[in-house]
């Protein structure tokens, strides 16, 4: 076979396709849509590109089965009754003036169970001042739907929208209940209405949210009350108010106090919202946030005194406070033989208090209505000074004490009282003693025992109330020097002691010397003078008795 015969031949099966009686010229529309609800009427037509339809003769095909054949109609109205009628259609025409056919494509229908129910999707459900929201209805992913919208007002469904427009997203400006339908078909088909949305209109109104107390810290167990204001005109009698708090949003009511009792879990943001009772569909905008901070723990008084001693004759403030929180008013109580009493009844207002009386004292918090009260503070105990002086006196009272010797050292109270009336404290360079009936503190001596020791004393019967602390002894302990530095300073003392003493005979003769006033001639001549003497003693040719000299006094010295 050469090129020509294949030419030819190809030629044949063309024209043979093209001229066929099953040329695909006729086009098959399935109404409303190829996905069906059961209930649904279905309208499939089967239009011919050439020739006036009435020069053909129509059938329906499904699955390749004929459930439909007309010389006059090219189209089928069919209710939809099954699941089962779900499949694959087609039409083909056959020309009545000659064996021309021609098929249509292929379509598949879905057949769905139940009714549907449309969808209402809000915008926003709060008109704006002066403005508007939208609300888009649909029914799920099938098409060729049209819409009606509803909106109910005291209980009446009014239809809006009526035009025959799609109308799958409107715009409203008006409150109330709103919901949808859908619609497709000849005749009509509807979808079940969507769910209601409350779309609510904000008028111009403002609310303000207000706390009592209106402390910026509440602890847990407090009780707070919050109140929804409405500014700008309207009577607190016209309204109903709304809250939303950080656990919950409360229904519509005509009060507008929200009173609870605070726990950790309170902690949050809260806000109002209000309404005209007479109309449920328009209300203010959400209040400005009020903050509650919930602190854990029921809080603790803290007492500050001024001095923990009240000087003779004066007194001493003391200070309550209940950390940074505010409102608080206080109560002060004094215990006195075990037994509290409370002070200052006639005044809770009062913080700093001034007291002249020695005692153990505390004092706490208390606010709010009904009362919530602080931990009481920790006990603070007040000494009185009473003006009987005391003294301190060392035995021995050797002005040098050394290591290893025993003191005692005696406490005295002047200017009235008795021994047997008074108790007595210690403070030394190391410790400060109990309150003890002994007036002597008798110890062995240290290096360490160097510093000042002081006492007070206090009538035993009154536990707050003491003398001031003593003039402070003195104790300067020395330590005993060792056998071998003892030699050695003794042998060091005798040779200072001896160069001094012979320093002193040195300086002594000197002077004896100088004060003889002897010349070296006068030496000469006494002692010739004697030589005389003795010789003439010895010749016998003198007198004893005239040749003796006595001494006298001469300018020049004793002779």
């Amino acid at each position: 076979m050469g090129p020509t015969f294949l030419c030819e031949l190809g030629l044949f099966f063309l024209c043979t396709l093209l001229c066929s009686g099953h040329a695909q010229d006729a086009v098959l529309t399935v109404e409303p849509s190829s996905t069906i609800f059961i209930g649904e009427t279905v309208n499939f037509k089967c239009d011919m590109k050439e020739g006036e339809h009435t020069d053909w003769e129509y059938k329906i095909i499904m699955d390749g089965r004929e459930i439909f054949n007309s010389s006059t109609n090219k189209g089928l109205r069919l209710k939809v009754a099954s699941t089962a009628q779900s499949g694959k259609y087609s039409c083909s025409a056959h020309r009545k003036s000659s064996q021309n056919t021609k098929n249509s494509n292929t379509v598949s229908v879905t057949v769905k169970a139940g009714k549907p129910r449309a969808t209402l999707t809000p915008g926003s459900t709060i008109i704006p001042v002066g403005g508007s929201v939208t609300l888009t209805c649909s029914v799920g992913s099938s098409a060729g739907w049209k819409y009606e919208w509803f909106r109910r007002d005291q209980n009446t469904d009014v239809k809006i929208g009526t035009d025959d427009q799609q109308n799958r997203v409107i715009r409203v400006s008006q409150r109330g209940i709103y919901h949808c339908r859908g619609r497709r078909g000849n005749p009509d088909y509807y979808t079940d209405k969507s769910d209601d949305v409350t779309i609510e209109k904000t008028f111009s109104n403002k609310v303000v949210v207000k706390g009592r107390p209106s402390w910026p810290q509440i602890f847990s167990g407090e009780t707070i009350s919050l109140t929804c204001e409405v500014q700008e005109g309207g009577e607190t009698t016209e309204w109903e108010y709304r809250w939303r708090g950080p656990n919950q949003t409360t229904q519509w009511t005509h009060n507008n106090y929200w009173i609870f009792n605070v726990s950790e879990s309170s902690s949050g943001d809260y806000m109002c919202k209000s309404r005209r009772r007479d109309d449920s569909y328009s209300s203010t905008e959400w209040s400005e946030a009020f903050n509650l901070s919930a602190s854990t723990g029921k809080p603790r008084a803290t007492l500050t005194p001024g001095s923990t001693i009240i000087p003779v004759g004066g007194s001493v403030t003391l200070t309550c406070s209940v950390g940074s929180s505010a409102g608080w008013k206080y109560e002060w109580f004094r215990r006195d033989q075990n037994t509290d009493v409370q002070i200052r009844t006639d005044d809770f207002n009062v913080r700093v208090i001034r007291v002249s009386e020695g005692g153990i004292y505390h004092c706490r918090g208390r606010r709010g209505n009904p009362v919530y009260y602080t931990d009481k503070s920790d006990d603070v105990t007040i000494e009185k000074t009473i003006s009987n002086k005391v003294v301190v006196k060392g035995r021995p009272s050797w002005p040098q004490i050394f290591s290893g010797e025993t003191i005692s050292l005696t406490c005295e109270v002047q200017e009235g009282g008795e021994t047997t009336e008074w108790e007595y404290r210690w403070r030394g360079p190391n410790q400060t003693t109990q309150w003890t009936h002994n007036n002597y503190w008798i110890f062995n001596v240290s290096e360490s025992s160097s510093g000042d020791y002081m006492c007070k004393s206090r009538r035993r019967d009154d536990s707050y109330s003491s003398t001031e602390w003593s003039e402070a002894f003195n104790l300067s302990v020395s330590t005993v020097p060792s056998p071998e530095s003892s030699s050695f300073l003794i042998l060091m003392i005798i040779g200072i002691i001896s160069g001094v003493i012979f320093i002193f005979l040195l300086l002594l003769f000197c002077c004896y010397r100088k004060s003889r006033g002897f010349t070296d001639d006068q030496r000469v001549s006494q002692v010739e003078d004697q030589q005389q003497v003795y010789s003439s003693l010895l010749h016998g040719d003198r007198c004893v008795y005239e040749s003796i000299r006595w001494s006298k006094n001469t300018e020049n010295g004793t002779v």
